[in-house]
């Protein structure tokens, strides 16, 4: 494992994990009574994304926030106002209890990481945000090769220039590492970091989303344990070139 290290101000980096786990409390279960195989899917959640970001927020000495509520009971990276806001199963539920979702888990996360931007910038700082994420090796019946994705505003330009010098990183360590920068999705698209570049300008607030390839987390093993070690690695020293 990488050694601990400090780069920053503790109220300078911030990691994030919107998909950390598929649960469903009881309250709500009637509505998923036949929804097994997609919580245990990547629809329910994202598988490894919550590891990865607990080793990087230790290694790093970074604040953590993460939700282990499913994705299908209500979408934390997505806006209200988003048609996969809720998924089918969640639509089920009576809408007092889908206003209660928005009370008891949305609104809530999303404040605590607003909170966490807040305050960095009241105190000058620019916060840097790393939301981990991980993406199916096949949707569709298409096969995506790419291993690691990192998703940015193309129109901010701090953003594109620490996602192209962390792939450079990424690919000198490891050269059979396929990096895509905006891939599988557009960083710019519906989500959390999009809503925060909205609150906050480019001189407070640097927003990347990390997609990890779920290939890795379902091997195990030597080479997941070797992938977090190399991203939290790379990201350190992007963070030192920054």
């Amino acid at each position: 494992m990488p050694r601990e290290r400090r780069l920053l101000r503790p109220d300078q980096l911030l990691i994030t994990c919107e998909h950390g786990g598929n649960r469903v409390p009881a309250r709500y279960r009637r509505a998923f009574a036949h929804a097994g195989p997609a919580l245990a899917s990547h629809r329910g959640y994202d598988r490894g994304a919550l590891e990865l970001a607990r080793e990087l927020s230790r290694c790093l000495h970074a604040a953590l926030v993460y939700s282990t509520i499913s994705r299908l009971l209500i979408e934390l990276n997505r806006s209200l106002s988003h048609r996969h806001a809720f998924s089918p199963y969640a639509r089920r539920l009576p809408i007092p209890l889908r206003e209660e979702l928005v009370a008891r888990y949305y609104m809530p996360y999303r404040r605590a990481v607003e909170q966490q931007i807040t305050r960095a910038v009241r105190r000058g700082r620019r916060m840097v945000h790393l939301s981990s994420h991980s993406f199916t090796p096949r949707r569709a019946g298409v096969l995506r090769t790419v291993d690691i994705g990192l998703l940015y505003d193309p129109h901010r330009s701090a953003e594109a220039a620490f996602c192209a010098r962390w792939r450079q990183l990424l690919i000198a360590r490891d050269a059979r590492l396929r990096v895509r920068r905006n891939y599988p999705y557009r960083g710019s698209a519906d989500g959390l970091t999009t809503a925060l570049r909205r609150q906050f300008p480019e001189r407070a607030y640097l927003g990347i989303e990390l997609e990890v390839n779920q290939r890795f987390v379902r091997a195990g093993g030597d080479a997941w344990r070797e992938l977090r070690a190399l991203l939290v690695d790379t990201f350190a020293e992007a963070l030192r070139a920054r």
